[in-house]
C-alpha cells in the first residue's frame, strides 16, 4: 500500500513539474516575442493573449509529456512484451533492470527473479517427470519379462521360484515408490503443521528402530543407542517418517556385521539427533545430490531404495524449521545430524 501511495505521489509530482515547466516556457516565449518586437503585449486583446498562451502551453506541455512518458513507459512496454513471452511457456526472457530504487525498478527486478524461479521449477519438473518415468518403467519391464518366462511350461522349478521372487521384489519396489511419492507430495504441498502434541521423542526413536528390526538384523548390524529422555512438541506421524527414513538409509548403506550409532540430546536452543554408520561413505559429488528426488549414489541399484527417502527427510526438516547436515568420507562411513527447534 505504501508503494502504491509513493507511485501516486511521484505521478502527481511529475504532472506538477510538467505544468510549471510549460508555464515558464510559455512566459519565456512571450518575453522573446516581445523583445524581438514581433508584437507588443500591452496592445494585444485579452482574448488573443489567452489563446496564444493556451496554444503555446499545449504544445510545450505535450512535448515535455511525450519525452517524459517515453522514458517512463519504455521499461513498462518491455515488461508487457516479456510477460507475453512468459505466457507462452518461455521462462528464459529477462528485462533490462534500472539502477534506481524506484517502484518500477523493483517491479523489473522482481519480474526477473520470478522468471528465474519459474525456469528452475520448469527444469525441476522436467527432470522429475523423466526420472519418475524411468524409475517406474524399469520394474514394470522387469515384471513383464519374467512373467512371460513363467508361461514356459518347460521351465525348471528352481528358475520358476527365482523369477517369482524377482516379480515379488519388483512389485514391492513399485509399492514402496508409490507410497513415498504420495508422502513426499503431501509434505511438499503442506505449509502449516497440524495435529501437534507433546510426546517422548526418545521412545518414538526406539519404536522406529524396532519397526526396522528385520532389516538391521538381516545384515547382523549392531545398533548403539545414546538417547536422552526428551519431550518434544510436534506431529508424531511426520517425525516418524523422518526417523524411519534416516535409519533405513543408515541400514542400507551399512556393511554386514557393521555398526550404527544413534544419539539424541537436548541443547539450550534445540534438539540434536545424530545417526552414524560405518559403511563405504560418499564422495563429494554424491553429497551434493543426496537430497535430490530419485537420486541414488548406487547407480547399479544393487541396494534397495528409490531415491525418495532423503528427499522426504529434507522436506520434513524444512517444515519444522530445523537444520540437517551430512558428514561423509569414502570408506569412513556417513553421519547425518538433524537439529530441531524445541518449540
Amino acid at each position: 500500500m505504501n508503494r502504491i501511495k509513493s507511485l501516486k505521489i511521484t505521478m502527481v509530482f511529475l504532472v506538477f513539474c510538467i505544468m510549471i515547466s510549460a508555464g515558464l516556457l510559455t512566459w519565456l516565449c512571450f518575453l522573446f516575442l516581445y523583445s524581438a518586437g514581433i508584437f507588443s503585449i500591452p496592445v494585444l486583446a485579452p482574448i488573443i493573449s489567452q489563446l496564444i498562451a493556451l496554444f503555446v502551453s499545449i504544445v510545450i506541455g505535450t512535448s515535455i509529456s511525450a519525452v517524459a512518458s517515453e522514458n517512463i513507459l519504455k521499461p513498462l512496454n518491455q515488461l508487457i512484451k516479456a510477460t507475453k513471452i512468459v505466457s507462452t511457456g518461455d521462462f528464459s526472457v529477462r528485462v533490462k533492470e534500472l539502477s534506481s530504487r524506484s517502484e518500477i525498478a523493483d517491479l523489473l527486478r522482481n519480474f526477473n527473479h520470478m522468471t528465474e524461479e519459474l525456469g528452475s521449477i520448469e527444469m525441476f519438473r522436467n527432470d522429475f517427470i523423466n526420472n519418475f518415468s524411468h524409475e517406474f518403467k524399469t520394474p514394470i519391464v522387469s515384471i513383464r519379462g519374467f512373467a512371460k518366462q513363467l508361461q514356459n511350461d518347460n521351465l525348471e522349478a528352481l528358475k520358476r521360484k527365482e523369477y517369482t521372487d524377482i516379480i515379488i521384489n519388483e512389485s514391492e519396489r513399485l509399492t514402496n515408490m508409490s507410497a513415498n511419492i504420495l508422502i513426499l507430495t503431501k509434505f511438499e504441498n503442506q505449509r502449516i503443521i497440524t495435529d501437534q502434541t507433546e510426546y517422548e521423542l526418545d521412545e518414538q526413536i526406539r519404536n522406529c528402530i524396532i519397526l526396522l528390526e528385520n532389516q538391521w538384523s538381516r545384515k547382523n548390524i549392531e545398533i548403539n543407542l545414546n538417547l536422552e529422555a526428551i519431550k518434544i512438541f510436534g506431529n508424531i506421524e511426520m517425525l516418524s517418517h523422518l526417523w524411519i527414513n534416516l535409519i533405513e538409509n543408515a541400514i542400507k548403506n551399512s556393511k554386514d556385521n557393521g555398526n550404527i550409532t544413534i544419539e539424541c540430546h537436548e541443547t539450550l536452543d534445540d534438539i540434536a539427533f545424530k545417526i552414524s554408520n560405518d559403511g563405504n561413505g560418499m564422495d563429494d559429488n554424491t553429497l551434493k545430490h543426496i537430497f535430490d528426488k530419485f537420486y541414488q549414489g548406487d547407480r547399479s541399484h544393487t541396494s534397495p531404495g528409490n531415491g525418495l527417502g532423503l528427499s522426504i527427510v529434507k522436506r520434513i526438516v524444512e517444515l519444522v524449521r530445523g537444520e540437517i547436515a551430512v558428514e561423509s568420507k569414502i570408506n569412513q562411513g556417513t553421519t547425518f545430524i538433524v537439529k530441531l527447534p524445541k518449540v
